[in-house]
C-alpha cells in the first residue's frame, strides 16, 4: 500500500513539475515573439523621397510637396519605430507647396509637422538622392505635390532606386501626384513597371478642379493607363490606395494614411 502512495505521489509531483515547464516554456515563447515584434518595428528603415522642384509651370507660382501626404506617413511609420531617412534630387532644402501650408488644407498630422522643429530640420536639410542606396532601407515612399510631375519623372537617379528596390522586392510607395516618378520605370524585361499593375493616383477630374490641366506637363491618370497600368479611382477627393504585390499607390492627399498602412503591414 506504501508502494502505491508513493508512486502516486511520484506522478503526481512529475506531472506538476511538467505543467510548469510547459506554461514557462509558452510565457517565454510570448516574450520571445513580442520581442521580435519589437525589433521588427524598431528595425524598420524607410527612405523618403521627396521633389526638390518648386515652379508651378509658367504660371510664377510655386510648387512643392504637399505637407500632409509627407505629414500622415511620416508619423505613422515614426509612431512605430521606423528610422526614416528624407532625401530630394538635390538635398538641401525639400520645398513645401504654400497651398498645403494653409489653414485649408490642414489636418492633425499637418499641425503636428508645424510643432515639430526635428521634423522641419530634416525637411530643410535632406540628403542628397544619388547618395542614397536601395540596400540600406527596407521601403521607399514618394509623398506628392505637383513638382514630382517636373523632376522626379525623369530623374535617372531616383528611376535607378525604385528599379533597385523592385528588383529586391522591397515595398515602394507613391501617394498623389507621387506616381508621376514612375513614369519611366521599368521592370527586368524592359516593360514599365506599372504594366499590368493594379495602380491610382491623382485623377484627371481632380486635376481639373484644381485648375491645373494645362499646366502640368502630364495628367497622372493618363500616364498610368498609357504605361499598361489597370487604373483605379474612387470619386474626386476620397480617401482610395490600393496594393499590387510590393507595389502601392494612393489617389489623393486624402489616402495618404491608407498608403501609410499598407506599407506598414508589407513591412510586418
Amino acid at each position: 500500500m506504501n508502494l502505491i502512495k508513493t508512486l502516486a505521489l511520484t506522478l503526481t509531483i512529475v506531472t506538476a513539475s511538467s505543467c510548469k515547464d510547459t506554461k514557462s516554456e509558452t510565457v517565454s515563447e510570448n516574450v520571445s515573439e513580442i520581442k521580435t515584434e519589437l525589433k521588427k518595428e524598431k528595425d524598420m528603415k524607410v527612405l523618403f523621397v521627396l521633389t526638390s522642384h518648386d515652379k508651378l509651370g509658367d504660371t510664377g507660382k510655386k510648387t512643392g510637396f504637399w505637407v500632409e501626404e509627407f505629414a500622415s506617413p511620416y508619423y505613422s511609420l515614426l509612431d512605430k519605430g521606423a528610422d526614416i531617412t528624407i532625401a530630394t534630387p538635390n538635398g538641401g532644402a525639400a520645398p513645401i507647396d504654400p497651398s498645403s501650408d494653409s489653414p485649408d488644407a490642414a489636418t492633425e498630422a499637418t499641425e503636428r509637422f508645424n510643432k515639430d522643429a526635428d521634423a522641419k530640420s530634416k525637411i530643410a536639410n535632406t540628403n542628397k538622392l544619388s547618395n542614397m542606396n536601395a540596400d540600406d532601407f527596407d521601403a521607399v515612399f514618394y509623398p506628392g505635390g505637383h513638382g514630382p510631375l517636373w523632376d522626379l519623372a525623369n530623374d535617372v537617379t531616383s528611376i535607378a532606386l525604385i528599379e533597385k528596390f523592385n528588383t529586391q522586392d522591397k515595398p515602394v510607395a507613391f501617394v498623389c501626384h507621387a506616381p508621376a516618378a514612375l513614369k519611366g520605370v521599368k521592370n527586368a524585361d524592359g516593360t514599365p513597371l506599372v504594366k499590368g499593375k493594379k495602380v491610382t493616383g491623382f485623377t484627371n477630374t481632380e486635376e481639373a478642379a484644381v485648375g491645373l490641366t494645362d499646366v502640368v506637363p502630364f495628367l497622372v491618370e493618363d500616364m498610368l493607363n498609357e504605361n499598361g497600368g489597370i487604373y483605379s479611382k474612387k470619386e474626386d477627393w476620397a480617401a482610395y490606395a490600393i496594393q499590387d504585390g510590393n507595389l502601392i499607390t494612393g489617389q489623393n492627399p486624402a489616402s495618404s494614411e491608407l498608403v501609410a498602412e499598407k506599407l506598414l503591414e508589407s513591412l510586418k
